[in-house]
């Protein structure tokens, strides 16, 4: 089944040719579908890229929000439907690694069709995951949230018009993430990549290393040089890595 153009859930980079495959991006909390433009054809004329457009943001910004994972997966994986005659590989980060796996789980548990790989960057296992504590009450805080982890949307928050039209998405998003809470892993029918920066302030190497517990079809660990946001940074070494994982077999 062909992948309609007009899905408001992707933001598609179209190959040429048919593709061998597709590489679905899933943003962070408060992140959007342009984190990942410069993605959109780096990894081959075979393999299109699909990055996620959250409601609430962009070209979704007259949407509300979505807040809960569960939800945000199911939307999402629905979406992701007409796709399935076509490998898919799921990339997450922060958040984004999260909804990865439960879209991963929908995949394989209801269609019988697991991603041929999933790629989770900066974000612990589920069954790993610790309560998140600050409550970011106040507009203030929450922004200051975003500042520390870092990215390359926070300037925008800088201006009062702009800050007040993306709050409300960053601040659900940090609800999900909140609401997210510790849960029996469910191994996956497919392998797992695990990405971290190795001085993330959120997350360390040895956390990360936990969703090898979730892969018995095979896993990696790869650490980078950098922080939460160490794929801003290191940008050209991450999509190298990728691109040799998402690269046919001989």
């Amino acid at each position: 089944m062909a992948l309609g153009t007009d899905s408001i859930w992707f933001r598609r980079y179209a190959t040429a040719v048919p593709p061998r495959m597709r590489l679905v991006c899933l943003p962070h909390a408060g992140g959007s579908a342009s984190f990942f433009h410069s993605w959109g054809h780096a990894f081959g004329a075979d393999v299109e890229v699909m990055a996620v457009r959250y409601p609430g943001r962009q070209e979704r910004i007259a949407e509300n929000p979505v807040t809960g994972m569960e939800r945000l997966a199911e939307a999402v994986t629905e979406a992701l439907l007409p796709c399935i005659d076509t490998p898919l590989a799921l990339f997450g980060h922060s958040m984004g690694g999260s909804l990865g796996y439960e879209i991963a789980l929908r995949l394989q548990e209801r269609h019988g069709a697991p991603p041929s790989v999933l790629m989770v960057s900066c974000r612990k296992a589920p069954h790993l995951l610790t309560a998140r504590t600050a409550a970011f009450s106040s507009d203030d805080e929450l922004v200051a949230e975003v500042q520390r982890l870092g990215g390359t949307d926070t300037s925008l928050l800088d201006d009062p018009d702009l800050r007040e039209l993306i709050l409300p998405a960053i601040r659900a998003d940090f609800g999900t993430v909140a609401g997210y809470t510790a849960r029996p892993g469910v191994p996956l029918d497919c392998p797992v990549v695990a990405y971290v920066g190795d001085s993330d302030p959120d997350v360390d190497v040895e956390e990360v290393r936990g969703w090898q517990g979730l892969a018995p079809k095979g896993f990696d660990l790869k650490v980078l040089p950098g922080g939460h946001f160490y794929l801003v940074d290191r940008r050209d070494e991450l999509i190298g890595d990728i691109r040799a994982r998402l690269a046919p077999e001989l």
